[in-house]
């Protein structure tokens, strides 16, 4: 019986896997990407913040610190570690 939840495990593993290298990578591409905006915004955001107006400053602020490495892209990394805690939680559960 135990054999047969390995060869049925097999694949969900291995879909997991390629599931979990796809995600990373796109959010390495997402994460360069992100970072420029960020740059971008953070530049902006203080520059509207000293010569026009501080409420927008400080909106562009924020938008800036959500697209930055340490906003969502932080969230997706969290995110794509439990996956992977959840997928070595069902390989070591079947495989032992």
């Amino acid at each position: 019986m135990k054999f047969i939840l390995k060869i049925l495990a097999a694949p969900v593993i291995a879909i997991l896997v390629v599931f979990i290298w796809l995600c990373a990578l796109l959010l390495k591409l997402s994460a360069w990407v992100f970072g420029i905006v960020s740059t971008i915004l953070g530049v902006l955001g203080l520059a509207v913040l000293i010569l026009d107006d501080v409420t927008n400053g400080i909106i562009i602020l924020v938008f800036a610190f959500l697209v930055s490495p340490v906003g969502l892209p932080m969230v997706a990394a969290w995110m794509i570690g439990q996956m992977q805690r959840f997928r070595y939680f069902v390989q070591d559960a079947i495989y032992g």
